[in-house]
């Protein structure tokens, strides 16, 4: 007697025939204490993401098509937060782990191809002023458009020959560039540039560089802290302060720069595939470094909706001592007469 046998189609009980939209989720059903605890991120916001993103999601050329935009965000959504693909979350929106996998790819490009439009200085005069004030506020720091500094995310081992990314601590991983206003909201994210570099010399290759060089404001500049060299648009401290007005620039200046160290934390603390504690970002460099960008615009828009506050810092991420760089300020006079002219407006 012949035993008919089923041959099931993946694709067909994964997307439905004809790939038609499977609603795996309804945020409706569920609370937002719920949505907060398990996404990291309010209603409001997860609606907000999905009509920003849904055109890209939507895309007929994406295999994930059949997975609404709603569940491919909460998939990605779940990945940054908790710094893992764990099959509670899977279960939880209906898709398996290679869907989530999928889904955050798709959601981490479409972050990406939209952070010129949430991450960029301000370019009208009032809002630069405003940028300014903010910052003079903090400390009495006056001109500053931003604060610079690098972090260190640690990613797997592109491979055993490759030590271009091993930094000083042994660890693989990319050294981010950023720049933040002075209530922590990202001006800049290079987020690529391979962890064996040095900060300074990140600086010196960076896009950032250029664009101050060229194209920005020249009535103001960033704080950077002692791994940077002195700039025309670049404030640092000064490595060994002998009079008052010295010791209260530094003071100054450590405390507006603080900032960005305030914000490295927060963006730890809110995306833990990030800090480490789940272990390593298992991706290439390139997807790696599109999953940091991805968060920093995520950051940038939580703040626009009023969502984010200074954190605590996060346990378990990759950050590696501060180099030690020999003192070269004097390369730059005119540079060392800015910083001069500084300390004597504005602190003496």
């Amino acid at each position: 007697m012949a035993v008919p046998i089923a041959v099931l189609d993946c694709d067909l009980l994964l997307y439905g025939r004809g790939h038609r939209t499977l609603d795996r989720f309804k945020l409706e059903d569920v609370t937002d204490e719920y949505l907060v605890s398990t996404y990291g991120f309010p209603r409001q916001f997860i609606c907000y993401l999905v009509d920003l993103l849904g055109a890209s999601l939507s895309r007929p050329t994406q295999r994930s098509r059949a997975i609404s935009p709603e569940t491919q965000v909460l998939a990605a959504l779940g990945f940054y937060t908790s710094g893992s693909f764990q099959t509670r979350m899977g279960d939880a929106i209906g898709i398996s782990q290679a869907s989530m996998s999928r889904c955050v790819a798709n959601v981490t490009e479409a972050l990406v191809e939209r952070a010129p439009q949430f991450i960029h200085f301000p370019e009208d005069e009032a809002a630069v002023q405003s940028l300014k004030d903010d910052f003079y506020a903090l400390a009495g720091m006056p001109g500053v458009l931003g604060v610079v500094d690098c972090t260190h995310v640690a990613i797997k081992a592109p491979n055993a020959e490759d030590l271009s990314y091993v930094n000083r601590k042994g660890l693989h991983s990319l050294n981010c560039l950023m720049v933040c206003d002075a209530k922590g909201a990202l001006l800049s994210a290079e987020t690529h540039w391979p962890g064996s570099m040095p900060d300074c010399t990140v600086l010196q290759q960076a896009a950032l560089t250029s664009q101050f060089e060229t194209e920005l404001h020249k009535d103001g500049w960033l704080l950077g802290d002692s791994s940077f060299f002195l700039r025309t648009w670049l404030m640092t401290p000064l490595h060994i302060p002998e009079t008052p007005a010295e010791y209260r620039y530094n003071m100054a200046h450590s405390a507006t720069h603080n900032v960005i160290e305030r914000t490295f934390r927060t963006i730890r603390s809110r995306f833990r595939c990030l800090d480490g504690s789940k272990g390593t970002l298992q991706y290439s460099p390139e997807k790696s470094s599109h999953i940091i960008l991805a968060c920093c615009v995520l950051h940038n828009i939580s703040l626009q909706h009023g969502l984010d506050v200074w954190s605590a810092p996060a346990t378990g991420h990759v950050e590696p001592a501060e180099e030690e760089y020999e003192q070269m300020e004097s390369m730059d006079s005119e540079a060392c007469r800015i910083r001069q002219e500084l300390l004597l407006t504005h602190f003496s």
